[in-house]
């Protein structure tokens, strides 16, 4: 189940396989009675398959081949198409009660970044919803499509659930086109280590390397665009015992907030165990309804602050007072990581503004190559 759009058979109209079956006698100059006592058959069957009240079987359709010279498989298909011609026409008519639920969605961006078909009525955006999330109506999108329990996702997010599960199930999406090896925690430790020396690189390289490092490990890693309201910056969950997915977008547009935003969710695939699901809003950060952040969400942070700026390191730099991006570019080089990486910690942890060394951060766009 790939979730991908669509394209069916699905004509505006379709005649009778009846119809044909008549043209076909006028054209041998055969009437029904004739037909019928060549195949055996009542000539009321034969009457009722002329009026689209009787189905052509595969049986029939062989009888029909050899009295009539056309094939069986064309009966068979004829039949098959205007079956699922009237099936369609009734599902259309039964989705029509559910159309005000395709809109709680964001079909326009959807449509925009082409995860969904075009569209030009309502029955239709609805179609393409259900064939997106992979449920055969609405009524199993709760069930199936909603973000679980596990997810770690408190009420203070007021992310939007249904641009929030349009996200998510993309990425799933996505992850499942990747192959991976078997998850192999160690083989993921090295990985990680290998990745911090990519955060030098632009994003077309980096993004290409930390995927093919990851999947070798068993991890797929997939960068989605953001739907509104969504409020999600990355998400971590197991498809399965052997593959695990980290989801990202590009919230915030920095380098350095999609490295952090890769090593918090790695920390969980690591730390955290495969029954939980983590649904991470980075930039404002995790909490409790109580206002503190849970206990994980404290291990991640710090496992990628420390992964990539390891603290007694980033102390001594604070305390030699240097702040010009000079003194940065060394620190970073000593550390063998991103000069933007340095910034965006400094700017979190209040040593420099938030407006200072920002030349030294990498923008992302969805331009580049390999973040789409």
């Amino acid at each position: 189940m790939t979730g991908n759009p669509t394209y069916r058979y699905a004509p505006d109209s379709v005649t009778r396989p009846g119809e044909t079956l008549r043209d076909v006698l006028n054209s041998v100059g055969m009437t029904q009675r004739d037909l019928a006592r060549r195949t055996g058959r009542p000539l009321k069957t034969i009457n009722q398959i002329v009026m689209g009240k009787t189905a052509i079987t595969s049986e029939t359709a062989l009888q029909f081949e050899r009295v009539l010279g056309v094939s069986a498989a064309f009966w068979v298909s004829r039949e098959a198409h205007y079956r699922t011609y009237l099936e369609l026409d009734q599902e259309s008519r039964r989705l029509e009660v559910s159309v005000d639920w395709a809109r709680r969605f964001p079909i326009k961006e959807m449509t925009k970044h082409e995860w969904l078909p075009a569209a030009n009525t309502a029955v239709q955006k609805l179609q393409g919803l259900l064939n997106f999330f992979g449920i055969a109506s609405p009524q199993e999108f709760d069930r199936v499509c909603l973000p679980s329990a596990s997810f770690r996702m408190p009420a203070k997010l007021a992310a939007d659930k249904y641009s929030l599960s349009a996200w998510l199930r993309k990425g799933e999406i996505e992850a499942q086109a990747i192959e991976c090896e078997p998850f192999d925690a160690e083989r993921f430790r090295q990985a990680l280590q290998e990745a911090r020396a990519l955060t030098v690189k632009p994003p077309q390289v980096f993004l290409i390397e930390l995927r093919r490092l990851c999947s070798a490990a068993g991890v797929a890693v997939v960068l989605v665009r953001e739907l509104p309201k969504m409020r999600a910056s990355g998400a971590t969950r197991w498809l399965s015992p052997q593959k695990s997915l980290i989801q990202l977008c590009l919230r915030g547009r920095y380098a350095d907030i999609f490295w952090f935003s890769f090593f918090h969710e790695a920390a969980h695939i690591l730390r955290h165990g495969k029954r939980e699901a983590f649904l991470d809003d980075l930039c404002a950060g995790i909490v409790k309804d109580d206002g503190q952040k849970s206990q994980k969400e404290i291990e991640a942070d710090e496992f990628a602050s420390n992964h990539l700026i390891p603290r007694l390191q980033l102390q001594d730099f604070k305390q030699s007072q240097k702040r010009s991006a000079n003194a940065v570019r060394a620190f970073a080089g000593d550390l063998r990581i991103s000069p933007g990486i340095v910034v965006g910690r400094l700017q979190h942890e209040g040593y420099i503004p938030h407006s200072h060394l920002n030349n030294l951060r990498v923008r992302m766009t969805w331009t580049d190559p390999g973040c789409e």
